[in-house]
């Protein structure tokens, strides 16, 4: 089961780490605009602050797309891959179903990140942290699992899906999430667990 999760959800995981180290580009400076414009709200407070910018979220879904792409190639040279891999038990294995199931869960990888985002602004929670005590710990948590809620998401309207199934693969992914940033934290690229 778990591996079937992996094989399903494997561009996802390269796509957010293709995206981090695009960030660290001069590509992405080039276009690393806010995606708030740096909207003031009428509490004072930016609408979802500097680190949510437009070059990342269409970052994600051009790597989103990409790697899914790339990986629906792979499983169809291996039949046991291809028959884990759980958008491929109902629908098939082309380049337009890729190019678009890749683009949405990189759409909805970014879009499910901004509420967080629009909260930890209200809380004033400094961008890319999570703040102390508590609060912290709580919004430790979220940071793992909201883009994970919308990305299974999608994956839920492409495959059958049990509310049990769903939580799992949010489970996993935050633990996958954890050991990926501690991977890019070791390797100087994410600034922060």
């Amino acid at each position: 089961m778990i591996l079937r999760m992996y094989v399903t959800l494997m561009p996802v995981i390269f796509a957010g780490a293709a995206n981090m180290l695009f960030t660290k580009t001069k590509l992405y400076k080039m276009g690393s605009n806010p995606i708030d414009g740096g909207f003031i709200c009428k509490d004072g407070k930016r609408l979802f602050g500097e680190n949510k910018t437009w070059a990342g979220f269409f970052g994600m879904i051009f790597f989103g797309a990409f790697f899914q792409i790339l990986w629906g190639i792979i499983n169809n040279f291996s039949e046991h891959m291809k028959s884990m891999n759980e958008l491929y038990y109902e629908l098939e294995n082309t380049l337009i179903f890729n190019l678009c199931v890749g683009a949405l869960f990189g759409l909805a990888y970014v879009l499910f990140e901004l509420p967080n985002s629009f909260i930890k602004r209200r809380l004033n929670i400094i961008p890319g942290k999570t703040g102390k005590g508590i609060k912290g710990k709580i919004f430790f948590v979220v940071d793992q699992i909201d883009s994970l809620i919308g990305v299974v998401g999608v994956l839920a309207f492409f495959s059958k899906m049990t509310i049990i199934k769903y939580c799992m693969y949010i489970f996993l992914g935050a633990f996958t999430h954890i050991a990926v940033n501690m991977i890019l934290y070791a390797l100087k690229i994410r600034k922060n667990i």
